[in-house]
């Protein structure tokens, strides 16, 4: 393990419920809850406010109002979400080649390899100006956690929440480790933590006064030696750099089940306009479409079609999702759909209308004619959908964000993350002066992002030996 605390763990504070708070001047110092709204809905991050509440990530959406009844209960804004982790993320790469992405929230860092940092003093100063830096390109805070190891420095970041910053000094691991939970180490999830309690384990100290061989009969050879270790604060893990991207996929979970055919079709086909606004976005294509299909009786069905070449085409991801639907029997009723394309490299096919008109089957032979093209599916007009936190624009209000909808209303909160808190109006849903928006930015002028960081052509510098 390393003798200074170069390895650096960001976790940016109720990420999703902060940005909502940020851009919505109405909803600061409130409870925000963000997450799927529906009876079958999970919360994905509750605001500090909330949490106070009891309220906590992947706790059931219904259990949640029975808790904080008088939240703002919001929906995901991903996209919003992912491009101000770009502006994270890009002053972590500032700091080092070498980050380590968990999440948008969330990275590891080694600073040692950016020579950014090599004692204790420079890694607090670098800890110090990222927390700036993240504050006055996004508005947001976000903890840091410094230390000799991974392990190590998560934790730390997770005591210094929400806001802070904390460094573990080598040497001092195994004492500060002791008092804390078992449920502190990575890996120790509520069943195992049940397991050794009954053992009368209860803390780090316990763990590693309880020796190896304990733990493997307790838990297994492979879980007994990593949970041992770690309790002696051993952890040699590298921070490794981004894996590349796999496959792009999106896929929505419904309220109710859907049983019209017609509505599958037209969610299968929203969810691959969806994937490939994310696939383009990403600079991607892709060789295989993948469509997931869960249905009323929890079974899950995936099928897949492999074209002849990469791409993001549209009309080609949209066609191969409808084939792959067609094969798929959802009687019964569907709970989920997903598209996905997967087989991703970052240049697209030429010649793709083959594969539009007729899939990835074989090209007709010479002198034989191809099959005609699939007759185009009947439009049929689905009804405005607002969602509550997402953003719209007025033609004579301006911008401001859905705060609910129903019985053909929806109420719209007029106001900007710069403005003071705004007015709140009601339209009918069809109303045509509304219209659906992109966010806002959350810092209107934010400073320019600093270059990556390179790997140095020299050591870093070390202190002065006395």
């Amino acid at each position: 393990m390393r003798s200074a605390p170069t390895i650096l763990h960001l976790d940016m504070d109720a990420f999703y419920a902060s940005v909502e708070q940020a851009s919505k001047p109405s909803l600061r110092g409130k409870a925000v809850i963000v997450g799927g709204l529906g009876p079958r809905g999970v919360v994905a991050t509750a605001s500090y406010e909330a949490r106070v509440h009891g309220v906590h990530s992947a706790m059931p959406m219904s259990q949640a109002r029975r808790l904080a009844p008088n939240a703002a209960y919001l929906v995901p804004r991903f996209a919003l979400y992912r491009s101000i982790s770009d502006q994270v993320m890009a002053l972590l790469r500032a700091l080092s080649p070498l980050v380590e992405p968990l999440s948008l929230d969330e990275a590891f860092v080694d600073l040692e390899a950016g020579g950014t940092a090599w004692d204790e003093r420079s890694a607090r100063l670098v800890g110090a100006k990222l927390r700036a830096d993240i504050r006055a390109v996004t508005g947001l805070t976000g903890s840091v956690g410094l230390a000799a190891s991974k392990m190590l420095a998560k934790i730390a970041s997770e005591e210094a929440k929400p806001d802070g910053l904390v460094v573990i000094q080598p040497g001092s691991e195994r004492e500060m480790l002791a008092p804390m939970s078992v449920r502190t180490l990575p890996g120790v999830g509520p069943a195992t933590g049940d397991h050794l309690r009954r053992a009368g384990i209860h803390t780090v100290g316990e763990i590693a006064e309880a020796g190896e061989d304990e733990l493997v009969r307790l838990l297994g050879k492979a879980h007994g030696h990593a949970l041992y270790a770690m309790a002696l604060a051993r952890d040699d893990r590298p921070v490794v750099a981004e894996r590349e991207t796999k496959s792009v996929s999106v896929e929505d979970t419904y309220d109710v089940d859907i049983h019209d055919r017609v509505r599958v079709g037209l969610e299968v086909q929203r969810l691959a306009d969806r994937c490939v606004r994310r696939l383009r976005g990403a600079g991607l294509s892709g060789r295989t479409i993948v469509l997931k299909v869960r249905r009323y009786d929890f079974s899950t069905l995936t099928r897949s079609e492999t074209l002849r070449g990469p791409t993001d085409d549209l009309a080609v991801v949209r066609e191969a999702a409808a084939r792959l639907l067609d094969s798929v029997d959802t009687t019964g009723g569907v709970r989920l759909l997903g598209v996905g394309v997967s087989g991703l490299a970052d240049y697209t096919q030429e010649d793709l209308f083959a594969q539009a008109a007729g899939g990835a089957g074989e090209e007709a032979a010479d002198g034989e004619e191809p099959e005609p093209a699939p007759e185009p599916r009947p439009e049929v007009p689905v009804e405005r959908r607002w969602s509550a936190g997402h953003d719209v624009r007025h033609t004579e209000y301006g911008h401001g964000w859905v705060q609910g909808s129903g019985l053909g209303r929806v109420t719209v909160r007029f106001e900007t993350p710069g403005s003071a808190p705004g007015r709140v109006k009601t339209f009918r849903v069809d109303d045509p002066a509304l219209e659906a928006a992109d966010p806002l930015p959350l810092v209107e002028t934010p400073p320019d992002l600093p270059e990556p960081m390179r790997p140095p052509e020299t050591p870093p510098p070390r202190p002065l030996e006395a």
